[in-house]
């Protein structure tokens, strides 16, 4: 049995004729540029989340840089982040000039560790980005106390994070601001690069949506310089029809996920990821830890298992952080975890025989 990490065409396959109609639409209305399509993405996203506000841009990580350039943030400035993530969430950071701080994780949840924040909190600090990670909320209500004790702004990264939830609130409406990443492996994924900032700040929403578009807000009439950093009509159609489906395929990722739990749960040699109190995990990716990983992935992959490590090495670690002067042991367990994670394959199509087989492979490794 070949099983693959994330199966796009199984999810394509599901809602075909609605896929189909939409882009032979977009191309009838020749509207690839801004436009109704746009709009309608825009005020159905908004509405979904309950704010006031969503404003597309190209990609998850504009998204991020967009919002800390409209914040003010640039040079001499500090912004808090994880260790534990994907690079655009510190290298946008960066590109405004400000210097990225990165706090470990917390050893159960994969998220930011709250109580190591406040330590590294100095006059220079002007935001935070918690990441919620892996379709897992951080302890975003610590956070928020946190950066209202000290004025900072909060960006939430939701890039992984679609519809989760802590405590009954859509994770992305406790900060000042939220971003997100449509990109295809995404819970919601384009058929291509796409992002937004959702924000209940009108002063705030307007000018990301100008700065995204060359400065304007009005064709020809540019009150700033900004950057080209458009949401395409075909991706927005596309989103805007999967928009329906997102809470139902949430639920089969998490039924999903509970199906892993319940098979490897008495397996010694691993951790199963657990789902933190009062929390709604939407498992885009399902991720356990062994030291025995590089062994485990490549068995896997012998026997037709695709997998994949998220993330192999820690953000701080990264050469391009090299300057920044971080050892393993100022982010020990981002550090540790770099060597043990991996991400078993999850999608809402996958079936309960296919977990069972991973699981049967898993048990068989640790077994001989």
């Amino acid at each position: 049995m070949n099983i693959p990490f994330v199966n796009l065409y199984a999810q394509y396959l599901s809602i075909k004729p609605e896929i189909d109609r939409v882009i032979d639409s977009v191309i009838k209305d020749t509207a690839f540029i801004g436009g109704k399509y746009v709009k309608e993405f825009e005020q159905n996203f908004a509405k979904a989340y309950n704010v006031k506000h969503c404003i597309s841009c190209a990609n998850g990580t504009d998204a991020i840089y967009i919002v800390l350039k409209m914040l003010g943030i640039g040079q001499g400035d500090e912004v808090i982040t994880v260790a534990n993530s994907w690079i655009s969430t510190s290298e946008t950071i960066g590109q405004t000039g400000a210097t990225p701080v990165f706090i470990d994780i917390e050893p159960e949840f994969f998220t930011i560790d709250v109580s190591k924040i406040e330590e590294r909190i100095t006059a220079k600090t002007k935001a935070i980005i918690p990441v919620h990670l892996y379709g897992q909320s951080a302890d975003i209500k610590k956070i928020k106390d946190i950066c209202q004790k000290h004025n900072l702004y909060l960006i939430e990264d939701c890039a992984q994070a679609h519809f989760a939830e802590f405590e009954n609130q859509f994770v992305g409406t406790f900060g000042d601001a939220a971003i997100f990443s449509f990109y295809p492996g995404k819970n919601l994924g384009a058929y291509g690069d796409a992002g937004c900032i959702i924000t209940n700040n009108e002063d705030l929403a307007d000018k990301c949506r100008m700065y995204a578009n060359h400065g304007a807000l009005k064709k020809h009439f540019h009150q700033i310089e900004g950057i080209n950093s458009r949401l395409d009509g075909l991706q927005a159609a596309i989103l805007n029809t999967k928009l329906p489906f997102i809470h139902e395929w949430n639920k089969k990722r998490l039924e999903n996920a509970l199906y892993y739990n319940e098979l490897l749960k008495n397996i010694k040699n691993i951790e199963i990821p657990p789902i933190r109190t009062n929390a709604k995990h939407i498992f885009h990716v399902y991720c356990i830890r062994t030291d025995r990983r590089d062994d485990l992935q490549k068995f896997l992959n012998e026997n037709g298992i695709q997998t994949a490590i998220h993330y192999p090495t820690a953000i701080p670690l990264q050469p391009a952080y090299k300057h920044l002067n971080y050892k393993p042991e100022n982010i020990p367990v981002a550090a540790e975890y770099q060597n043990e994670i991996l991400s078993l394959p999850m999608f809402p199509e996958l079936k309960k025989e296919e977990i069972k087989f991973i699981a049967d492979l898993i048990m068989k490794f640790f077994n001989e």
